[in-house]
C-alpha cells in the first residue's frame, strides 16, 4: 500500500486505488447540500463511480488524452468526473458550470476556457446537460462540444480490461499531464497552468506536512473545487493523508457564512479554513444567537490565504468566536498560488499569526521594510511562513533579476518540484513567467507576480507587481488603498472595490481611480461616499484621488472565486462600461499663465 501519506503511489488514480483495495469502506467524501442534509462515499464507492466515468470517456474519445473539461455543480458527481478523468489517463480542465442568472458574465470566461484548451468534450451531469448545449453553441458561435452525462454511468462498467477490479490500471507517468488549472484571472485572462500527476501529489503532500496532519484529522471545506485551494487543498491533500473531508457549495457559504462554522462544529472538522474575506463576512454576519450550541474547540488549524491576509480580520474573529471555543493561535497564514501547484509557504500548527509594523514611506519610496518609528506613518504587515525543504524562495529585484537581501521588497521567484510545467499552448508566457534566471545565472524560477520580502527565513507577501500604482514616485498597493475606504467610509460595500491607476492625457504620469459599489440611494449619500473616500486616501496615504466611480451593487467584475479583477475594472472604465451611479473627477489644472513672471523676487 501507498502508506498513510500516500508515498509511492505516483499518481492520484494509483492511490485512490490503493485506498479503495485496502480500506474500501473508509469514509472519503461528505457532501452537505445547502439544507445541511449530507451525501456520504467511501474509497470503494468512488473508485467503482470512477471507473464507470472513465469507460464512458475512453469509449467517447477512442482513448485520445485530449483534455475533458468538468461542468458540475459542487459535489459527489464532480468528483466522480475527476477521478474518472484520472483514471482514464484524460487531462482535466476543472470549471466553474455558467450561472443562469449571470450568464452574460460568467459565460465569457468559460468560453475562453474551451477555446484556449481546444477541447471538445465536457464532462456533466444530466440535469445541466440540455441547458449547456445552448449556452455553448451561443457562446462558441455554434460549435458544441461532446456532452458527457457521467451520472448516468454504469458503477458495473469498466473500460476494457485495464478497469476491472482484477485488473491493473492503465500506465500513467508521474510526468504526464493530469490537469489544467485556470488561472482567477485576477491580473490577467485566465491561463491553463499545467499540472501533471507528481506535482499535485507532491504539494499536496508538502500541504500534509507543513498543516501538521495526522490519522485523527478531519477537513471541512467550502472552497470552490474548481480552483487550487478548493481542489488541491480540499480535496485531493486529504485523499492523500486518507483523512475524511466535508464539503460544502460556495454558494451556500456566501448565502449563509455561519452555515461554515455550523459544519465545522456539527462533523468534528480538525483542519478548515479560506481567504481574508471568509472571515470578514462570518463577523459582519454573527449575531449572538448563531453562536449558541457552537462548539469550534477542536478546531487545530485554520489556514488563511488566496488574497492579503490581515492582522486585524484574525484578531476581530478570534475575539468574536473565542466563546464558542476558537484558539486564536489556530490560524495559520500561508501563500501559494496555481503556478506552483498550491502551497509555498506556511507557519507552524498552533503557532498562531505573526505581523511587523513597517515604515510606510520607507516600504513605498525605496522598497525597504524596516521598523517604523513611534511617529511614522506604518503598515502592518503579516507573515505567511517559510517554504518547505524542497523549495527555494528568492527575493528578487523585477526589473533586473539581481537578488535582494533581508528586508528589501522585491518580487517572489519560487524554485520547487510543484512548480508546474507552464502555461497551455503559451510559450511565450511560460518563458518568461517560468524561466527567470539572476543576475549569477541561477535558476530557473518561477516569476509569481507578487511582492514581497523576508525576514527571520520568513515570507512577508507585500502586493501584487501588476497592480502597483505609483504616484509622484511612490508605489501604493490598490490592497491598502481598498483597506483605507473601507475602515473610514460608510455607505461602500465591502471587497467590491478596485483601486487602480490611469495615465494622465500626456502619459506622463499615473493618476488614482477609485470604483466602488454602493446601494442605490439618494444622491446625498453618493456624494457623502465619495467625499469620504477622497478625504480618507488623502488623509492616511496622501495621494489624491483623480476619479472616483460609484457603481450598481455586483457590477464590480471579479473572478469565480470572487477576487476582484482591478485589471477589468480599469478596462471597463476606459472604455465607458462601468454602470455608474455617480462620478467625480478632479478639475483640471488651469494652464500657466505665460504673461506672468516666474521669477522669484
Amino acid at each position: 500500500m501507498a502508506g498513510p501519506h500516500g508515498r509511492g503511489a505516483g499518481s492520484f488514480a494509483r492511490l485512490l486505488r490503493e485506498r479503495a483495495t485496502h480500506e474500501p469502506d473508509a469514509l472519503a467524501y461528505r457532501f452537505m447540500a445547502d439544507d445541511e442534509s449530507a451525501a456520504e462515499i467511501t474509497y470503494a464507492e468512488l473508485d467503482a463511480r470512477a471507473r464507470a466515468v472513465a469507460a464512458r470517456l475512453s469509449a467517447a474519445t477512442d482513448g485520445r488524452p485530449d483534455p475533458a473539461l468538468l461542468l458540475f455543480a459542487p459535489g459527489l458527481d464532480y468528483l466522480a468526473g475527476l477521478f474518472g478523468c484520472f483514471y482514464a489517463g484524460v487531462p482535466a480542465v476543472p470549471a466553474f458550470p455558467p450561472d443562469p442568472a449571470r450568464l452574460a458574465r460568467t459565460m465569457p470566461r468559460l468560453a475562453a476556457i474551451i477555446e484556449d484548451t481546444g477541447s471538445d468534450t465536457v464532462l456533466t451531469t444530466s440535469d445541466i446537460a440540455p441547458l449547456l448545449a445552448d449556452w455553448l453553441a451561443t457562446a462558441l458561435g455554434g460549435r458544441t462540444p461532446r456532452l458527457i452525462t457521467t451520472d448516468l454511468a454504469d458503477p458495473t462498467d469498466a473500460p476494457a480490461d485495464a478497469l476491472t477490479d482484477e485488473g491493473p490500471l492503465p500506465e500513467i507517468r508521474p510526468d504526464r499531464l493530469a490537469l489544467l488549472q485556470y488561472t482567477s484571472g485576477s491580473t490577467s485572462l485566465p491561463r491553463g497552468v499545467m499540472l501533471s500527476h507528481a506535482q499535485l501529489l507532491d504539494n499536496s503532500l508538502e500541504i500534509a506536512r507543513g498543516f501538521g496532519l495526522h490519522q485523527g484529522s478531519s477537513g471541512g471545506v467550502w472552497l470552490p473545487p474548481y480552483h487550487d485551494m478548493g481542489l488541491i487543498g480540499g480535496i485531493l491533500t486529504p485523499l492523500s493523508t486518507g483523512i475524511p473531508v466535508t464539503l460544502m457549495s460556495p454558494v451556500t457559504f456566501l448565502r449563509r457564512p455561519l452555515s461554515w462554522l455550523r459544519m465545522v462544529s456539527r462533523y468534528g472538522v480538525t483542519v478548515t479554513g479560506g481567504p481574508n474575506f471568509a472571515y470578514d463576512l462570518c463577523v459582519r454576519r454573527a449575531k449572538d444567537a448563531d453562536l449558541e450550541g457552537l462548539d469550534l474547540s477542536g478546531v487545530e488549524l485554520v489556514f488563511t490565504g488566496a488574497e492579503p491576509v490581515r492582522a486585524d480580520t484574525m484578531a476581530r474573529f478570534a475575539e468574536r468566536f473565542a466563546p464558542c471555543g476558537f484558539r486564536a493561535e489556530s490560524f495559520y497564514p500561508c501563500y501559494g498560488l496555481a503556478e506552483a501547484t498550491l502551497f509555498v509557504t506556511g507557519g507552524k500548527p498552533l503557532g498562531g499569526w505573526r505581523s511587523v509594523s513597517v515604515a510606510r514611506d520607507a516600504l513605498e519610496a525605496h522598497g525597504a521594510a524596516r521598523p517604523a518609528g513611534p511617529r511614522e506613518r506604518s503598515r502592518s504587515l503579516v507573515s505567511c511562513g517559510s517554504p518547505g525543504p524542497a523549495t527555494r524562495l528568492l527575493i528578487a529585484d523585477p526589473a533586473t533579476g539581481a537578488p535582494l537581501g533581508e528586508g528589501a521588497v522585491g518580487e517572489i521567484w519560487i524554485d520547487s518540484p510543484s512548480v508546474a510545467d507552464g502555461y497551455w499552448r503559451r510559450p511565450k508566457d511560460t518563458a518568461e513567467m517560468f524561466g527567470a534566471t539572476t543576475t549569477t545565472g541561477d535558476g530557473p524560477y518561477l516569476r509569481t507576480g507578487d511582492l514581497g520580502f523576508v525576514l527571520d527565513g520568513e515570507l512577508f507577501p507585500a502586493g501584487r507587481l501588476k497592480d502597483l500604482i505609483v504616484v509622484n514616485g511612490r508605489n501604493y498597493h490598490p490592497v491598502d488603498i481598498e483597506r483605507v475606504c473601507e475602515a473610514e467610509v460608510t455607505g461602500i460595500r465591502r471587497n467590491c472595490g478596485a483601486a487602480f491607476a490611469v495615465e494622465d492625457d500626456e502619459g506622463a504620469a499615473e493618476r488614482l481611480v477609485l470604483v466602488y459599489e454602493v446601494d442605490p440611494a439618494e444622491e446625498e449619500q453618493y456624494a457623502a461616499a465619495v467625499e469620504g473616500i477622497r478625504r480618507a486616501i488623502s488623509m492616511e496615504l496622501s495621494v489624491p484621488p483623480y476619479t472616483v466611480v460609484l457603481v450598481r451593487p455586483r457590477t464590480i467584475p471579479k473572478t469565480s472565486s470572487g477576487k476582484v479583477q482591478r485589471w477589468l475594472a480599469r478596462r471597463q472604465f476606459l472604455a465607458g462600461e462601468l454602470d455608474e451611479l455617480t462620478r467625480w473627477q478632479a478639475p483640471a489644472r488651469p494652464a500657466p499663465d505665460m504673461t506672468t513672471s516666474t521669477r522669484g523676487n
